[in-house]
């Protein structure tokens, strides 16, 4: 560890990310995202919360997640964790490193009541339009959501082995076709 952060190291880091040509942040400079809320807003429904209870995320915050999964191909699990972990997209966000993030649970929710609204797919078209507009072409699947799963063990005998790299055929499996798979 070098020591305590410096103040700027932060704001260092994030222009290095956009010097790399960081993909959240062009929509940031390409789209205003503030026109999509009062759409976002007429599908929500939300409440004028005069019955109480903890006041929703932002909406246009919430269309951005559902962008940043969009472009990377993510799960909403993976998009909570990658929200928590990664600078660039807090800062597409508009979240600091003290801010409370949405979980998995809120984005499926927050996607649910758009989709049942029937606005998700227009939100959508617009946004792709605005990209467009901007000169670029949207793009997605620039991050795989990566899952491991356990490879099958080889039983092969060390005989079997040394055929197989020599190119013949085991002599064992010549009566078993779904050996030679």
């Amino acid at each position: 560890m070098r020591g305590q952060p410096g103040f700027f190291d932060v704001e260092d880091r994030l222009q290095r990310l956009s010097d790399l040509g960081d993909q959240l942040d062009a929509f940031a400079r390409v789209v205003d995202f503030e026109m999509f809320r009062p759409e976002l807003e007429a599908a929500l429904g939300y409440s004028d919360r005069s019955r109480g209870g903890r006041p929703p995320f932002d909406p246009v915050m919430m269309f951005k997640i559902l962008v940043i999964q969009a472009s990377n191909n993510l799960s909403d699990d993976r998009a909570e964790f990658l929200i928590n972990d990664r600078l660039s997209f807090m800062r597409f966000l508009g979240l600091g490193l003290a801010d409370k993030a949405p979980d998995a649970k809120t984005i499926w929710i927050f996607r649910e009541r758009l989709t049942k609204a029937g606005a998700i797919e227009g939100l959508f078209a617009r946004f792709d339009a605005a990209v467009r507009e901007a000169g670029y072409i949207p793009m997605s699947g620039q991050i795989v959501d990566a899952s491991l799963i356990a490879a099958p063990k080889q039983r092969n005998s060390d005989g079997e082995k040394a055929d197989i790299k020599a190119g013949r055929v085991p002599q064992a499996w010549q009566g078993h076709p779904a050996k030679l798979r």
